[in-house]
């Protein structure tokens, strides 16, 4: 394995991009459920309601940015292990990418930090209006990622000039429906994982009878109706993304004729290798974990309608573990997508090899050693202070309000 240089570049950004993906969904499946909290919270000027968001947004912020390094690091990636893709695709591919970095991500990381040191400062409409601005660029941010990534298997809206693509339809780029499938897809699964981590972490508080102003009870019954509405869209969504596999896209013949085409196709069908069973792998976990959530949707509902959560403690504790599911889910559902591409890095116009910069054996195994270690560890990390502060409750979060020196002790409240 550690002498064939392009199986490594590709395993290096698997993995990578998977690790990636961890935040990136946590983010988008977080974010609702903090900006309808605060909405409430604002409405009813609720000091019980804020305190949980300032918890579930403590573990948002850890969260995110983790998630940040992560993506600067995998556009890295672009540029050193893949120059093919950014010398032939760089203005197609690169301008939705360039869209996400300079608008979105800027945006949204102004005024998340407008929102984390905000608290107190201004009015609870105007810091509301932060997160809302936090919330929409996430998922708009989400989207142009979606149209680049999507430009790679159906690739639209461009023409060939000098062996370079040039972008002639911004509009049949943006509304690919490659992309708008991936989209409606991953914002349903995103939601997924917020409710599923936020059920979670209430059962947890839950299982050791300690909910403060009720905070921990309203967030499990929320998540299993998040959860119970999500799941059913998410998979109708990831199915109707078969329906492009296999197909042409529309700009098929441009740089390959016919008969090229099924040469490369061919060649590759005949060689096999490490990478269809990756894909079968990842298929089957994807299929199976679904499977799985369908059933705990709706185990979780008939609990609740039972009014179980109050009564039944032995149903908390296999909750905690649920969040695991979504993720394994995620994780498969990627894989499959993108070996299902191979071997084109952009179908039909550009070759997984030729999108490669030319690397030697060492060099790609010296950076797959160094990516993977960095990124288990940036993964670690994060998991552990993810689970730190939601073990420590609302009092010991990164976002917890200061202790009044001055304000008597009160006990702990375990409203169960």
């Amino acid at each position: 394995m550690f002498d064939d240089p392009l199986l490594l570049a590709r395993l290096q950004f698997a993995f990578t991009a998977s690790i990636h993906y961890l935040f990136v969904s946590l983010t988008l499946g977080l974010a609702p459920f903090i900006l309808v909290g605060q909405l409430r919270a604002a409405l009813r000027r609720d000091p019980a309601r804020m305190r949980a968001v300032r918890f579930w947004g403590g573990l948002y912020v850890v969260n995110y940015g983790m998630g940040v390094l992560s993506g600067l690091v995998m556009e890295l990636q672009l540029a050193t292990n893949w120059s093919g893709l950014s010398d032939m695709f760089g203005y197609a591919f690169g301008a939705p990418l360039a869209v996400e970095t300079m608008g979105a991500f800027f945006v949204e990381s102004t005024f998340l930090g407008l929102w984390i040191f905000g608290w107190d400062r201004m009015g609870r409409w105007a810091h509301l209006a932060c997160f809302a601005v936090v919330t929409a660029t996430a998922y708009a941010s989400a989207y142009w990622v979606l149209v680049a990534n999507g430009f790679l298997k159906n690739p639209v809206g461009f023409e060939i000039n000098d062996g370079v693509a040039e972008l002639t339809d911004p509009v049949a780029l943006a509304a690919n429906p490659s992309a708008l499938l991936a989209l409606a897809h991953v914002a349903n699964t995103a939601l997924i994982v917020g409710s599923l981590v936020v059920a979670a972490v209430s059962a947890y508080h839950l299982a050791h009878r300690n909910d403060p102003d009720g905070m921990f009870g309203r967030g499990i019954r929320s998540a299993t109706s998040v959860f119970a509405v999500a799941v059913f869209p998410a998979a109708m969504s990831g199915g109707f993304q078969f329906s492009l596999f296999g197909q042409d896209p529309p700009t098929s013949g441009l740089t390959y004729t016919a008969e090229e085409i099924a040469a490369i196709e061919g060649a590759y069908e005949q060689a096999g290798g490490i990478a269809g069973g990756i894909g079968v792998a990842g298929e089957v976990l994807m299929l199976l974990s679904w499977q799985l959530m369908m059933v705990l949707a709706l185990v979780m509902v008939v609990v609740r309608l039972s009014r179980g959560i109050d009564r039944w403690r032995w149903f908390l504790w296999p909750v905690v573990f649920t969040p695991f599911l979504p993720y394994l889910a995620s994780i498969g559902g990627w894989v499959f997508r993108e070996t299902g591409r191979q071997p084109w890095a952009v179908v039909h116009h550009l070759t997984t090899a030729d999108a490669m910069t030319d690397l030697t054996p060492g060099m790609a195994a010296v950076s797959f050693s160094m990516f993977t270690a960095a990124f288990t560890a940036l993964a670690a990390v994060t998991f552990w202070l993810l689970v730190r502060f939601a073990r420590r409750g609302p009092d010991g979060g990164p976002l917890a309000p200061a202790p009044d020196p001055d304000a008597a002790p009160t006990p702990p409240c375990h409203t169960y």
